[in-house]
């Protein structure tokens, strides 16, 4: 091997050294930016995860299953009716699902002052308006629900002279009914609701000619829309109607269908120092009845 030989592979090497020290510093930087890198998307993912926990523990603790109610009424309507002519309290506590679909709950009213009712004997005598119910509500989604209520309202059925059967869904005694509803969101602000009184109800049947009790299961339906709406207030109206399919009355009308809820709501927040108080107005016109009201419902809390 000549001297040429010998400084030509000495050439050679030092190039292969050149390109694999080259290899080996480009290698570095890639591992150094991918490393930087997947450090970088690590941190991404683990302040991810950490927020979730974060956003799951204060949900849990915001979480209260159990809650309460109460309102202070100068009178208490319901379906174009006038339960109870003077002021009453209506309290309830409810259970609701932490995906706030379900709910289960009891609501109750009872008045300060009382109303005339007529006793098994002709007497008129004074009796205060007493009710409890029980309540349960399903929500398929943001615009659909079904819900049960077990009505009871037993004003004066000791003051007749009746015996009260709180648990007892007898049609004659004139005070414990069922209905199962439904409502839709046909928009955010219209509500279409349909119940229905379930087997004819307490109250709700015919006498026929041979003196049998025919049950009416009567219908309700009523439309309710928002109409205005600014930061306080708002004003909704509202129309609902009653019939039956199998009787020639139903347990709000003395035919088998008629208009008897017809009005509007005006709500409000009325500021109290630092707190605000939710206050309905609502104007109630029974055309069948013939009857209007004006209701006042402040929510205590």
């Amino acid at each position: 091997m000549n001297v040429s030989t010998i400084t030509l592979l000495d050439h050679n090497s030092i190039i292969r050294r050149n390109k694999n020290k080259n290899v080996f510093l480009l290698a570095l930087g890639l591992l150094l930016f991918l490393g930087i890198n997947s450090v970088s998307a690590q941190e991404e993912i683990v302040e991810e995860v950490v927020e979730e926990v974060v956003e799951e523990v204060v949900e849990e603790n915001d979480y209260e299953p159990f809650s309460i109610g109460a309102h202070l009424k100068n009178m208490h309507t319901w379906h174009g009716f006038v339960v109870h002519q003077g002021a009453v309290i209506a309290t309830n506590i409810e259970y609701n699902s932490k995906n706030e679909k379900f709910t289960f709950g009891f609501w109750g009213g009872a008045s300060f002052a009382g109303a005339d009712i007529v006793t098994n004997t002709g007497e008129t005598v004074s009796a205060l308006y007493k009710e409890f119910s029980i309540y349960t509500k399903y929500r398929f989604s943001d615009t659909f629900f079904i819900e049960a209520v077990s009505h009871n309202n037993y004003t004066g059925v000791e003051e007749r002279g009746d015996k009260l059967h709180y648990w007892s869904y007898d049609k004659t005694q004139g005070y414990n009914f069922v209905d199962l509803n439904f409502g839709y969101n046909i928009t955010p602000n219209t509500l279409l609701y349909f119940a229905t009184i379930i087997n004819g109800g307490s109250g709700d049947y015919q006498i026929e000619a041979d003196g049998a009790l025919e049950e009416s299961w009567t219908h309700y339906f009523e439309v309710s829309s928002k109409v205005w709406e600014n930061k306080n207030a708002s004003l909704s109206l509202f129309a609902g109607g009653a019939w039956s399919f199998i009787t020639d009355k139903t347990f709000y009308t003395e035919g088998a269908g008629n208009i008897i809820n017809v009005g509007a709501t005006f709500s409000k927040a009325i500021a109290i120092k630092n707190y605000k108080l939710p206050v309905d107005v609502t104007v109630m016109w029974n055309p069948e009845k013939e009857k209007t009201v004006l209701q006042l419902d402040i929510t205590l809390f």
